[in-house]
């Protein structure tokens, strides 16, 4: 299974949002908007033995695969000591889609989940061993897992919870450990605090829109969440593992156990908040993705314990049943879906298909790399992130390339060189309708326009871009912070409505007007939230 995402990660174009990670790895900044450095990290481990190359970016989700594995499979050991549960425990990512191949689709949840795992584990140490300095192991974990993606702040009441429940509580208040966890986790965390102390706030801030909106109650999108866990995790093994939980957080309630508490805690707590969220939001496909691992150590501790628990025979041949058919589907799912993205060449869902959508990407920039070549530009415009992410990987710097709006999203990126842009012609880039955006009224460049070219795959046109030359203008890349060009936060905010598509953000809506974007940051957002809502 390892050579299977090796090889898909190998064979299969990077996605926008991989190439937007990877930009942050060419660059120094301590953090960045939208999530932590975590993940430019890992995208920097792997280029850097494999270099810029699609495994290269990718190679450091089969590395966090294989820790999350391992730590997975000592966690049941050290619970069950039944070599069975541990290769249960081992098969079941394997089995569930999203570890079991799109692991190898780098995202920050890729970057948290072998560190949240590890988090789990010296807390088990803790727990058996009574040896108070497996806190700070649990504190440095958890500052790496925020350092990552900021929802490891998720597993918080689990910890709690882990903390207060049992029996020990008085002796781990009274302990000076805990607290020395708190402040190790902080410690690690600092540089993301250092970032957001001088760029106002700016993560935590987009962040939290995602935690607050509120669109009114939606069948839709809880049907969105339900079916992405019944996809991503397994149409058996997700409620196998559901009823794992449930019979654990039973056990830890009756008996006070820690772990039980612990590892239950950990995935049903945020697992009820999406579950609830998702009535009002569309909740993204990767963000419950850090809790199912904890999940899997669950369950099967949950299925070696009731071997010796006084269930019936029918009951225990049941579960047994149910275990072995979750692995065993699952693993042929995941093989399936693995041929049809690397052998096929059909295109079975069209315009949705989460791959295909975001492919084709080579042919607009070889239609831009003509565009240059006819008219002598030196440098790419684009408006939108994912289209500048895809011609900064595959123009791999041999061209500058400037998203010229959404400056707060580029906020200590290096120069990207402004010697061949300035008092150069460029050449824009852009998904329609985005070139008659109201933005353009603040960018005083001549525009010509050069042509237009269908973004395809597997010969289904997913978007269609247009291309222009840009004469008489020089993009500013820190333009002040109440410019349209500058603000990032609205078309943020609007990523989040239920309509929107795939991935972290979805392509949200336009603006109304370009004025909507400069006045107070809040009210914009407010009347731009519903306006999107209203259409």
């Amino acid at each position: 299974m390892t050579l299977l995402r090796i090889v898909y990660a190998s064979a299969i174009e990077l996605r926008t949002d991989e190439a937007y990670y990877w930009t942050w790895s060419k660059e120094g900044a301590l953090s960045f908007l939208d999530h932590p450095p975590g993940i430019a990290w890992l995208i920097r481990f792997g280029t850097a033995i494999f270099g810029d190359t699609t495994l290269g970016v990718r190679f450091g989700g089969i590395v966090a695969m294989l820790v999350t594995q391992c730590l997975l499979a000592d966690v049941v050991r050290r619970l069950t000591h039944d070599a069975r549960a541990v290769v249960f425990a081992v098969l079941m990512p394997e089995a569930a889609l999203y570890y079991g191949l799109l692991m190898a689709k780098v995202a920050p949840d890729v970057a948290m989940i072998p560190f949240a795992m590890a988090m789990m584990w010296s807390l088990v140490r803790l727990a058996q061993s009574g040896d108070g300095r497996w806190w700070l192991a649990a504190g440095l974990f958890a500052g790496l897992s925020m350092l990552s993606k900021f929802t490891a702040i998720m597993f918080a009441p689990a910890v709690a919870a882990f903390l207060l429940v049992p029996d020990w509580r008085w002796r781990w208040l009274r302990s000076p450990y805990p607290y020395l966890a708190v402040l190790v986790a902080i410690a690690v965390f600092s540089p993301v605090l250092v970032w957001n102390a001088q760029h106002d706030w700016a993560s935590f801030r987009f962040q939290g829109v995602r935690a607050t909106a509120n669109y009114g109650i939606s069948f839709r999108t809880l049907g969105d969440f339900i079916g992405l866990q019944f996809g991503l995790v397994g149409f058996v093994m997700l409620p196998v593992v559901l009823t794992g939980l449930v019979l654990t957080a039973w056990r830890g309630a009756r008996t006070r156990e820690p772990v039980a508490i612990l590892l239950s805690a950990a995935v049903l707590v945020p697992f009820l908040y999406f579950l609830a969220k998702s009535t009002t939001l569309r909740v993204g496909d990767t963000w419950p993705m850090f809790m199912w691992p904890v999940g899997f150590a669950a369950t099967a501790v949950n299925l070696a314990t009731m071997m010796k628990e006084d269930w019936s025979a029918r009951m225990l041949s049941s579960s047994l049943f149910w275990a072995r058919t979750a692995v065993g589907s699952g693993i042929a799912f995941v093989v399936i879906v693995f041929l049809y993205y690397v052998a096929a060449p059909w295109n079975l869902l069209g315009r949705i298909d989460p791959i295909g959508a975001e492919a084709g990407y080579e042919q607009v920039a070889a239609r831009a790399q003509a565009a240059l070549d006819d008219t002598g530009a030196t440098w790419i415009a684009t408006t939108d992130y994912r289209t500048y992410a895809m011609m900064r990987w595959l123009f791999r710097g041999r061209v500058p390339v400037i998203e010229i709006n959404e400056r707060g999203r580029f906020q200590d990126f290096r120069d990207p060189g402004m010697d061949r842009i300035r008092g150069h012609a460029g050449i824009y880039v852009g998904r329609e309708p985005d070139d008659r955006s109201s933005l353009w009224e603040n960018i005083p460049a001549k525009r010509e326009p050069l042509g237009e070219v269908e973004r395809r795959w597997r010969g289904i046109r997913s978007d269609t871009y247009v291309i222009e030359k840009l004469t008489g203008w020089t993009p500013e890349l820190s333009p002040p912070k109440d410019s349209p060009l500058f603000w990032w936060k609205v078309l943020a905010f609007l990523s989040l409505s239920p309509q929107a598509g795939r991935g972290e953000e979805a392509n949200p809506p336009r603006p109304s007007s370009a004025a909507d974007l400069s006045r107070d940051p809040t009210a914009s957002a407010a009347g731009a939230l519903r306006t999107a809502a209203a259409s």
